[in-house]
């Protein structure tokens, strides 16, 4: 088994490093913390001088705008919000642009949108920008569109995008600054002692998820929970994860010269970064409720989803099309690409695979998702590759430490 020490060693090696920088962290009530985008800026550029490529995901533009707009909290409605964010994204990119300029390093800045990443085209497009920027030495600073972005398409959290990132250029590592220390073993009291803190959680179990739960900033729209999806979501592409206070002090530099700050998430097998766009990126058209015979045959040997074991179809979508597969239970097994629209499946459901042409008139295939079109979830967030088994050794998930 890897030592506790191992894992945090293993921090050294990792070459390429996302670092979410939270609103909490840039920010106090709205103000602007000027100097933490100093100390940002001169650790990234130590960590690009050291031969580390990073990309920087921040809020902060929404709260930035807010202060600048003489507004102490943010307006609910989403209006308001996009016209704030409008306002400080400018701010946002300036006041690192300045900062990173006094150690000669250009940044360049790429906002996204959920809608445009769930199309494959456009998440390929962005990623061979990213990387294009990585190998040109500038640093690029995502953040979400928020000026176009609506509650339905929206990330809702930089955390989820951050993870995303990890799976657009193939990190190693993942860091979460935020304004805790790392995930405790159960959640704070304000005026009471803190919880004892995790270190190294090694599965996030629903011990763990428990421990998440709490209060999420003025500003930001995250909290806990979403963090530990996007420690899910970068596991399953070969990434770590630490999660640790962004105000501490050299945090980044100390991160990844693995020393024991914050808690630490390690890298889990790596899925395929298409399924990983499957599974975590993609939206959902549609479902398709499957039999107890196909869930086992999906589910535990790897296979493709054949129409005999197609019970109901629920949504309207086109081939191609990102669905979910749920059990009859309503439970969510898999998430896939169509190889027939919903329309189709419908008057081939329950049949033999040798009876499509009949039906149709044509056939694309056998399956109504192919095993390589295929990913499993375990639930909406946890997802695993249909062609790995699953893990049965369940020894300790967790270590915690006193602070």
């Amino acid at each position: 088994m890897t030592s506790k020490g191992e894992r945090r060693a293993s921090l050294k090696r990792a070459r390429r490093i996302v670092v979410k920088v939270g609103s909490s962290v840039l920010t106090d009530d709205g103000a602007i913390r000027r100097r933490v985008f100093g100390d940002v800026a001169r650790q990234v550029s130590q960590l690009r001088d050291d031969g580390r490529e990073i990309v920087i995901v921040s809020s902060g533009a929404i709260a930035i705008g807010s202060n600048r707009l003489g507004w102490k909290h943010p307006m609910p409605s989403i209006p308001e919000m996009q016209a704030a964010a409008a306002v400080g994204q400018i701010g946002l990119i300036e006041l690192y642009q300045r900062r990173f300029a006094r150690y000669g390093k250009q940044v360049a800045q790429v906002l996204v949108t959920r809608r445009g990443l769930e199309t494959r085209e456009y998440f390929l497009n962005a990623r061979h920008t990213l990387l294009t920027l990585l190998r040109l030495g500038i640093v690029p600073i995502v953040n979400e569109n928020d000026t176009v972005a609506t509650e339905e398409i929206r990330f809702g959290d930089n955390d989820n995008l951050s993870a995303t990132i990890v799976n657009l250029v193939g990190a190693d590592l993942l860091v979460i600054l935020s304004d805790v220390d790392g995930l405790h073993v159960s959640p704070p009291v304000p005026g009471d002692h803190k919880p004892a803190l995790y270190d190294i959680v090694e599965e996030v179990t629903p011990e763990v998820a428990r421990a998440a739960d709490g209060a999420k900033s003025a500003f930001g729209r995250g909290g806990m929970t979403t963090k530990l999806e996007a420690v899910r979501a970068a596991a399953r592409c070969g990434g770590s994860t630490v999660l640790c206070n962004g105000r501490v002090r050299d945090v980044l530099l100390r991160v990844a010269a693995g020393e024991p700050l914050g808690t630490l998430f390690p890298a889990g097998a790596r899925l395929q970064s298409r399924k990983h766009w499957l599974a975590f990126t993609a939206r959902s058209k549609g479902e398709l409720v499957i039999d107890s015979g196909a869930a086992r045959a999906v589910r535990r040997r790897g296979k493709s989803l054949l129409p005999a074991g197609v019970v109901e179809v629920r949504g309207k979508f086109g081939i191609g099309d990102p669905v979910t597969c749920v059990d009859e239970e309503g439970r969510d097994l898999a998430r896939g690409l169509v190889a027939y629209a919903s329309d189709e499946i419908r008057r081939i459901a329950r049949r033999p695979a040798r009876e499509i042409r009949q039906v149709l008139g044509y056939s694309n295939g056998d399956e109504v998702i192919h095993r390589d079109d295929l990913v499993l979830v375990s639930d909406p967030s946890s997802a695993s590759d249909p062609s790995t088994a699953p893990n049965s050794s369940k020894g300790p998930t967790a270590k915690a430490r006193s602070e």
